[in-house]
């Protein structure tokens, strides 16, 4: 690497930050370049980790494909209630896979270190604390809890039994969101005031009409196990099962599956340990399908004057039909710029800085004076500032893209894997995630109960 290069990056988020008209080309590939070195360091037989994933949806397959990118990781089983897709798991990872619609059997397996847990929402938490009970290493989808009543539990659990347990919003690995938080420190866009993070989608497959199998019946799904811990059981229903994102039972809607991410990466950057309430309004507009959650929701959450940040207000959208398309955005306003985060590989900064000079004419009361007393008053204010402070500040916006084929996905596997093998802390731990999950839960809790929750973000706890 030529030292002028290592003086750029060295200089990243300092005095760069606020002069570079684009960061997108050695400060992305530096950390990617990183972690290929990584990726093709040879593993030694005794740095293999065995996993099993269980939950093969879309999530398990996606999961499983991204952590099998990390050399040394080797996929021993699967387990889902529904065959087609435990068939479909040989088809893919041979016939020697062990498949099982029990994940107790996995846990009971000695050759398996580490478990992806990609289940409907409502198994997260309960097979998470039997793994960990079990010495295995847990990845958790998220939200880590379908409840906020099970949280403290599972960290309780986590503390106790050692476990490294990592939750599954890759966006705190992003090497965009790392970057974006290196600036935001570094005062890219002066004081934090606000934050507006939304998700949009306009396709019926977006608003979770997944497909569903011609055999979807009771011989080839254990829909007893499905609904165990249900608090109102239900005749089986293909629709609860391979679309239970729609179903409170099941899943926590839009809120527990999008804004938990949304949240996830305002932390991470922000360093918030969370918000103090919470109050959220949706409806049901178009997605009439059944579905006993909205499929438009907004949440005005404040978050409090802290050691970590000053006080700020965020503003989460979601809306499943939304003439804008499908298109997700993250912009945290501070009172010299915004950090606008497109994607979980790009941000764009663009900064806005008042003149020193507080102006005057315009949309102002001056112009309704005599204009003996107009001179006056001109006079006085070129006397008293500069022509320099008098004109705003102008600024090139600040690019940053990760290089192209990035997955951030990839990387918190990495991550994951990195702390199973070194004993370092993993990126996204109980306490982190659950500190996530709870407000966003909450979201839901403020819809159904129409009322503002409050949260004691230190300790975790409704108040």
């Amino acid at each position: 690497m030529s030292t002028d290069r290592r003086k750029f990056l060295k200089h990243l988020g300092t005095s760069v930050l606020l002069t570079s008209a684009s960061l997108n080309s050695w400060a992305a590939k530096e950390e990617h370049e990183t972690r290929i070195l990584k990726a093709e360091k040879r593993v030694s037989p005794n740095d293999k980790v065995r996993i099993a994933t269980i939950g093969m949806g879309i999530m398990g397959f996606a999961d499983t494909k991204a952590a099998l990118t990390v050399p040394g990781v080797e996929l021993v089983g699967v387990c889902d209630l529904y065959k087609g897709r435990l068939a479909h798991a040989k088809e893919v990872y041979g016939q020697n896979l062990f498949t099982t619609m029990d994940h107790r059997e996995i846990l009971e397996r000695k050759d398996i270190d580490a478990v992806i847990i990609a289940t409907s929402d409502n198994w997260h938490s309960q097979i998470a604390i039997d793994a960990m009970h079990k010495g295995k290493a847990v990845y958790s989808e998220k939200p880590m809890v379908h409840k906020i009543s099970q949280g403290l539990e599972e960290i309780r659990v986590q503390k106790a039994t050692k476990a490294v347990f990592q939750v599954g919003s890759q966006r705190v690995s992003s090497i965009a969101y790392r970057k974006a938080k290196e600036m935001y420190e570094a005062g890219a866009i002066g004081k934090i005031n606000s934050i507006e993070a939304s998700f949009n989608r306009q396709s019926a497959l977006g608003a979770w009409q997944y497909t569903i199998p011609t055999d979807a019946n009771l011989q080839n799904v254990d829909w007893a196990r499905y609904q165990a811990n249900a608090d109102v059981k239900h005749d089986f229903d293909a629709k609860r099962f391979f679309r239970w994102r729609n179903y409170r039972e099941y899943g926590t809607g839009v809120a527990g599956d999008l804004f938990v991410h949304l949240l996830s990466g305002i932390h991470f950057i922000t360093g918030s340990k969370g918000p103090e309430s919470i109050y959220s309004i949706g409806d049901l507009v178009y997605w009439k399908d059944g579905r006993n959650v909205p499929d438009t929701m907004s949440a005005v959450i404040h978050y409090g004057d802290t050691k970590e940040h000053p006080a700020f207000q965020v503003l989460l959208r979601v809306n499943f039909i939304s003439g804008e398309g499908d298109h997700g955005t993250t912009k945290i306003v501070g009172s010299e710029g915004v950090i606008d985060l497109n994607d979980e590989e790009a941000f764009t900064i663009r900064k806005n800085k008042m003149p020193e000079a507080p102006g005057i004419g315009g949309w102002d009361s001056f112009g309704t004076f005599t204009q003996a007393e107009q001179k006056k008053l001109m006079d006085a204010y070129n006397a008293r500032w500069t022509k320099a402070q008098q004109e705003t500040p102008s600024f090139d916006p600040i690019v940053y893209r990760a290089p192209e084929g990035y997955n951030a996905s990839n990387d918190h596997f990495a991550n994951f894997f990195d702390a199973i093998r070194t004993g370092k802390p993993v990126v996204e731990d109980a306490v982190f995630g659950f500190r996530a999950a709870a407000p966003a839960l909450a979201c839901n809790d403020s819809y159904f109960q129409n009322k503002v929750i409050k949260w004691d973000a230190e300790n975790m706890r409704i108040v």
